[in-house]
């Protein structure tokens, strides 16, 4: 009986030890908690406050233990998060002892409320609120170190404790996304339900938006209580529907990625009362395609200009860098500075295209009997070259071999034309004799 009573306790020393174990691995967050001051009256808007609040994150629901808040931070600002999902214990989350980079956090008081928007208003068909709404909530947002996650979380606390339950949790691994044209593009985005709230079991929404300097449209939209979308959807843009319902997937797919897809997208899904989204940026990238007029480069010669142009066509986004560099026969390079560079012009696809315009001035330059000019393009997508070779006539220096040669053919040329002299010479005296003897 002793024997079985010590197996006992040591099986629950080892369990208490594996949840400390996990709950350990759950970093401790720095927050802000911003929120309303209390109106002053007058009809002015109140304003917002500030303070340093600690997150104490963990997975399991056990009673929280006492901490020692720091002294920087009000005690009644120390909370207890509790999140089985252990989204909130991601490695990004939790920096190294003593790193002076954290993760970005901010919480927010939130009130639960229904939605107008069509494919949210079945979450909330019947008039009254249910009583588990009746109690502290809040809306917290983070980001993770170096951009590597997005989370945006709703917590339900007790009234009047510090204790709070993630009910949902939205997270994007893909915070920022960079894709080449045509390619087809996969923007993050999943969401966890706690599957002991009342309000896992009455269905969900999920949206997604487009942002872009001012500019705002809806993307796609999904009531998954109806199994139904949206009549306004994007041509190219859809959903991993499986997954959506089965795995809290909401990935937005599209298709193929063209220019106007660059900007913001906002994934955000809906509960019943509650809703959480989270913010990725999407860029498209494409690298110029270079051109070189004329090809091949006509004979330059000395004392007049050649004018060469580089036309950069089919790249995105905007920014480029045009400039031109010289090698001649001894191997080295130079830059001829940039030319001149006309406008941007863009295409039917969104793309762009640009030109430069450089004067060769064999002379002035000093270009020798030639080498190789080559335009170069250095954009976000990499850099391109494009060379042609050019050629000056009268400013080559022969080699030996060719001087040898040289000689040679003079000497052909000089021998022909004294034998092709001799022969006339000597058949035209030869017939002056004959018609002297028949004269005579």
């Amino acid at each position: 009986m002793t024997n079985c009573s010590t197996i006992y306790k040591l099986s629950l020393v080892a369990v208490v030890c594996f949840i400390k174990a996990c709950s350990s691995s759950c970093p401790v967050l720095e927050c802000w908690l911003v929120q309303e001051k209390t109106g002053r009256g007058g009809g002015l808007a109140a304003a917002t406050s500030q303070e340093k609040s600690l997150l104490h994150v963990r997975t399991d629901r056990h009673t929280a233990e006492t901490q020692q808040a720091p002294s920087n931070i009000d005690p009644d600002r120390v909370y207890f998060i509790s999140d089985p999902a252990a989204t909130l214990c991601h490695r990004s989350l939790n920096p190294p002892r003593g790193s002076v980079e954290k993760p970005q956090c901010e919480i927010n008081p939130f009130l639960p409320q229904p939605s107008t928007l069509k494919w949210v208003a079945p979450l909330t068909d019947s008039a009254s609120s249910p009583i588990y709404l009746q109690a502290d909530w809040f809306s917290t947002a983070l980001q993770g170190l170096n951009g590597q996650l997005a989370i945006s979380t709703i917590t339900r606390a007790p009234t009047a404790t510090k204790e709070q339950d993630v009910i949902l949790s939205v997270t994007t691994k893909t915070v920022s996304v960079q894709s080449r044209l045509g390619e087809p593009v996969l923007l993050d985005c999943g969401f966890w339900v706690d599957p002991s709230s009342p309000l896992s079991g009455l269905g969900f929404a999920v949206e997604w938006r487009y942002q872009f300097r001012g500019d705002g449209r809806l993307v796609l939209a999904y009531d998954g209580k109806t199994d139904r979308l949206a009549d306004v959807q994007e041509e190219g843009a859809t959903l991993d529907f499986e997954g959506l319902r089965q795995k809290g997937n909401a990935s937005l797919i599209l298709l193929e990625a063209k220019v106007r897809h660059s900007g913001m997208y906002i994934c955000t899904v809906y509960l019943p009362y509650l809703v959480a989204q989270v913010a990725l940026e999407l860029e498209i990238i494409e690298p110029p395609s270079l051109s070189i007029h004329p090809s091949p480069l006509p004979l330059a010669v000395p004392g007049r200009n050649l004018t060469v142009q580089c036309e950069a066509s089919g790249f995105a986004p905007l920014s480029l860098e045009l400039s031109w560099e010289f090698k001649g026969t001894d191997g080295k390079s130079r830059p001829l500075g940039s030319g001149s560079v006309t406008g941007h012009r863009q295409a039917w696809d969104g793309t762009y295209s640009q030109s430069t315009r450089l004067e060769l001035d064999t002379t002035k330059l000093d270009l020798g009997p030639g080498g190789e000019v080559t335009c170069v393009a250095v954009h976000l997508g990499g850099t391109r070259r494009a060379s042609v070779t050019l050629n000056v006539i009268g400013l080559s220096t022969p080699s030996i071999e060719d001087s040898m040669a040289m000689v040679g053919v003079a000497l052909v040329l000089y021998g022909l034309i004294k034998f092709v002299s001799w022969t006339f010479t000597s058949s035209g005296s030869d017939e002056a004799g004959q018609q002297d003897k028949k004269d005579k």
